[in-house]
């Protein structure tokens, strides 16, 4: 499976709780936390079962809450996705 990008990511995350007025993911956005952008703890949650059920990216709820930043959640997701 080719992994998951940024893009990918941010699709999933306006799905699952809407756009955020001023939340790109893009350059420094990444790097900026959840809270700063507007996504709560139910955002994420709602977004790692999306990715589960998308992608088969099977994600710990706790792992999940702990990446506070969407590079972090990324990277998380594509390292779930190596055999």
């Amino acid at each position: 499976m080719p992994a998951l990008s940024i893009d990918d990511l941010h699709r999933v995350l306006v799905e699952c709780a809407g756009e955020v007025e001023g939340a790109t993911l893009d350059g420094d956005g990444v790097e900026r936390t959840f809270e700063e952008l507007g996504y709560d703890s139910l955002a994420l949650i709602e977004t790692a079962a999306r990715l589960k059920q998308r992608y088969g990216i099977d994600l710990d709820d706790g792992d999940v809450m702990a990446a506070e930043t969407p590079a972090a959640l990324l990277s998380l997701a594509n390292a779930a996705t190596r055999p």
